[in-house]
């Protein structure tokens, strides 16, 4: 067991030491946002009680990978499935490329492969909460405040 940053982790995960689910490599990036435990607790504390958003990610499946979309993408279904009794199947026969081209409003993880993870995110973020900085697990990038 090793304790790390989140920068840490994050090139922990780009050198392929460790490995993340997409969603905890989005809670890392959104923990990149502070460069201190009193600065996320400053934070944490001040945000309390705002609220909350229920999320259900929603895979959409494309030629060459994946895409998380979350609330708020324009890609996300009016009527996601919280309850798993329907089957929703997104899927095009684009390119990942392609759809980021294509696209204005973002809240995603672009999944390439296992290794291979990258959040965009251009939309209002509510409950006066953070986002996480756009970080493509491809390059060394987390110290910049996008």
């Amino acid at each position: 067991l090793q304790w790390s940053s989140p920068p840490e982790a994050i090139e922990r995960f780009k050198s392929q030491e460790i490995w993340f689910a997409p969603p905890q490599f989005y809670e890392l990036c959104r923990l990149c946002n502070f460069s201190s435990l009193r600065e996320l607790h400053k934070f944490s504390s001040g945000r309390a009680l705002e609220g909350c958003e229920r999320w259900l990610p929603v895979m959409l499946n494309a030629s060459d990978g994946y895409i998380q979309l979350l609330p708020g993408d324009e890609l996300y279904p009016e009527d996601p499935d919280y309850t798993g009794e329907k089957e929703i199947n997104m899927s095009t026969d684009k390119k990942i490329e392609d759809l980021m081209k294509e696209g204005s409003v973002f809240h995603r993880i672009v999944i390439k492969n296992i290794n291979s993870l990258a959040v965009y995110v251009n939309i209002q973020a509510k409950y006066k909460h953070m986002h996480p900085l756009m970080i493509n697990s491809d390059y060394s990038d987390h110290h910049s405040r996008l």
